[in-house]
């Protein structure tokens, strides 16, 4: 099946034109297929095989401040007309007449897989678990378990509003993680790492599991040597990707728009000011292929953008959706997301990152006397309002007379997202990113975070050691 099997023209057009017959100003159809399998090898064997799958439709009818919102898994035209009146008369009950919605040619964007997982045996699929499993246990004798797991998921959708837009696409995503556990004197310590694109089975051809499963038990043996953190505020270096998700909480969702027009961002009103280091340049985009935040249009059929945010330190943009950019009189940025077809859009970040410097990180971390060298970061909470936050780390080692020397306990990093970017005095060379998973309002999405190695001249650091 593809997206134009998913809705009739016709259909579409009969279920606008019942949305807005009621006086609404702007209706909308989103219409999604989704199919998803994953795989769990745990202590040797196959432990569990699922598939899922999800279709329906969300019906969205504006008028005025007031939205209506309906969705059914009922794709028949009874089923869908029925969820638009329900949908009009929350939105406003009246107005009468009737309206005809003509659709514009669609946008269809293709599926950009190469290799569909559908096109590949599951017994290659288990082969992967077994080999990731095999190089954790290999890496180390302190591993007592290692679970690897494979995820594909395929999500094809049409969306079409009162307004002419009228789109579809075709998105593939895959996902591959190894969690592990070491076991010592100190007891018992866990590693994990994963790789998650918006790809087909071919991202393997770029990757070796094997390399995943070995770094991830060489992260759980590394901390069973690990001593207690230090506490206070100390310079912080960041390795390259793993901090991403710092500023992605820290930072990004602050300014998203929502937060902005309710006032409850500590970015409010702050367009044209300098927010942060010169050294920093922050974007989302949701352009750059295979990253795990990547498509080609949002979930309200607006192309995907690249939106420069903050610039040379410069507070220049907030990301934005339909209805926060129709209260502005702007455009949306290509921001509007929603978890499935059952949820109302919502200003949602994509790709979100700091662009690479020009020193070495090699050259930053001898340049630090003394301080934290950060791995990887692990979750993490923030207050939008005033921008503070804690994130707890989940490998972190001293860095002493410019060196990188002992692994630390995990630990939390404390402080406030505008002070953070103010306080970044040197960027490295050596951009990278990571998959997350980005929670809001009861919706999660796929999103990619990325930096490259960079300092912060201090952070709280929330260790145990005295």
């Amino acid at each position: 099946m593809t997206t134009t099997d998913l809705l009739a023209p016709d259909v579409i057009e009969k279920v606008l034109a019942e949305a807005v017959s009621r006086g609404g100003q702007m209706a909308e159809i989103f219409c999604e297929d989704r199919t998803s399998r994953s795989a769990l090898f745990d202590d040797g064997r196959v432990e569990e095989l699922s598939s899922g799958q999800e279709r329906g439709a969300g019906i969205r009818v504006i008028a005025g401040e007031t939205t209506g919102f309906a969705h059914t898994a009922d794709l028949s035209e009874a089923g869908l007309l029925a969820a638009a009146k329900v949908a009009a008369a929350v939105a406003r009950e009246g107005g009468g007449g009737v309206k005809t919605v003509p659709l514009e040619s669609r946008r269809e964007h293709e599926v950009r897989a190469t290799r569909l997982h559908d096109d590949v045996p599951t017994a290659e699929k288990l082969d992967l678990l077994r080999r990731a499993d095999d190089a954790a246990r290999s890496a180390s004798p302190s591993i007592s378990q290692v679970q690897a797991s494979f995820a594909e998921g395929r999500r094809r959708f049409v969306v079409a509003t009162t307004e002419g837009t009228y789109a579809s696409d075709d998105q593939v995503r895959t996902r591959f993680n190894v969690m592990t556990v070491a076991v010592g004197d100190t007891g018992l310590q866990t590693g994990f790492e994963s790789l998650a694109r918006t790809e087909g089975f071919e991202m393997f051809d770029a990757i070796d599991v094997a390399d995943l499963g070995r770094t991830a038990a060489l992260r759980a043996a590394a901390k069973l040597q690990a001593r207690p953190a230090p506490s206070g505020e100390l310079p912080i270096v960041l390795a390259g990707g793993s901090g991403g998700v710092l500023f992605h909480e820290a930072c990004g969702h602050g300014l998203e728009a929502d937060h902005i027009v309710k006032d409850s961002s500590v970015y409010c009103g702050q367009l044209g000011e300098l927010v942060a280091s010169p050294l920093v340049t922050l974007v989302d985009d949701g352009t750059v292929l295979g990253e795990w935040g990547a498509f080609a249009i949002d979930d309200e059929g607006q192309p995907a953008q690249r939106n420069v945010l903050i610039e040379n330190g410069v507070l220049t943009e907030y990301m934005w959706d339909y209805l926060r950019a129709r209260k502005e009189g702007r455009a949306s940025s290509g921001n509007g997301r929603r978890e499935t077809y059952q949820h109302l859009p919502m200003v949602r970040m994509t790709n979100t990152f700091l662009l690479a410097g020009d020193a070495k990180a090699a050259d930053i971390v001898a340049d630090t006397t003394q301080g934290i060298y950060v791995a990887k970061l692990g979750g993490g909470q923030v207050n939008t309002a005033t921008g503070d936050f804690v994130f707890g780390t989940t490998e972190a080692y001293l860095i002493e007379d410019g060196k990188i020397t002992e692994p630390l306990r995990d630990a939390n990093l404390i402080g406030n997202g505008p002070e953070v970017l103010r306080r970044i005095d040197a960027i490295a060379d050596d951009f990278s990113m990571m998959p997350g998973t980005c929670g809001k309002d009861g919706q999660s999405v796929p999103v990619g975070c990325g930096q490259p190695t960079l300092r912060i001249t201090g952070v709280t650091f929330g260790g145990t050691s005295a």
